[in-house]
């Protein structure tokens, strides 16, 4: 797994909005997935990169957790499609940036109600910060909902990126992973953005071992088939 892709077969899957990933009315489904924003990155006529990240809504018993929050342009259809799902900023009670990029940060002023987790920094309400767990950069994850939503150390893009790690009984484990993956096709995009390529590729071995599903930073969900544990 020297570059995260050999010998793995995935495929893509449309995301037309609202995309959803889950059977949560069905028995056993914990958990829903949905993007509210679809990220890209491409190259202009005019020789210049153009992106912006992902936005990721998971929702489930208790919680409504945003995942990335655009670019600071995103704020109205951001908010136009979490209303669109049935759901109020006020709602969200956790928000989690994979890092801390401009167009995966942009709105955090929009959900005054969640604990907010800007790579390692977690600002529990208003002033008070809170500690990640001991060992967070050693494997310990974050749990925000035991074993079944954690945040987990993937560093590489950043020294300080992290994953948000979904585990569903119909459907195995959807990981948001940021700009860990650029997109789907990303078997070398990401070393030319990479502040550390070695843990980079460490990283995006680590979260194809783990995951079912991947939802990267500018691209459309993929589906990772491998053999698994």
């Amino acid at each position: 797994l020297t570059s995260g892709f050999q010998n793995i077969s995935h495929q893509s899957v449309s995301t037309r909005y609202p995309f959803t990933f889950s059977k949560m009315a069905e028995e056993g489904a914990l958990y829903k997935v949905s993007i509210l924003l679809d990220g890209y990155g491409y190259t202009d006529e005019e020789n210049r990169y153009r992106a912006n990240g992902t936005s990721t809504l998971i929702t489930g018993p208790n919680n409504r957790i945003i995942v990335d929050t655009g670019s600071p342009r995103d704020k109205q259809r951001l908010l136009d499609k979490l209303k669109h799902l049935g759901h109020a900023p006020e709602e969200v009670n956790f928000v989690v940036c994979t890092h801390g990029h401009i167009d995966h940060v942009g709105n955090l002023n929009l959900f005054p109600n969640a604990v907010q987790m800007v790579s390692h920094d977690i600002l529990q309400e208003q002033d008070y910060y809170a500690d990640l767990p001991e060992n967070f950069d050693k494997g310990t994850p974050y749990c925000i909902d035991g074993e079944t939503v954690q945040v987990i150390s993937t560093p590489g893009h950043t020294f300080s990126d992290v994953s948000v790690v979904v585990r569903s009984t119909d459907y195995g484990t959807v990981i948001v992973c940021g700009d860990l993956f650029e997109h789907e096709d990303d078997e070398n995009v990401w070393e030319e953005y990479s502040e550390c390529p070695e843990k980079h590729k460490e990283s995006r071995a680590k979260v194809l071992e783990l995951a079912d599903w991947v939802i990267p930073g500018h691209g459309k969900m993929f589906k990772v088939n491998q053999p698994k544990r």
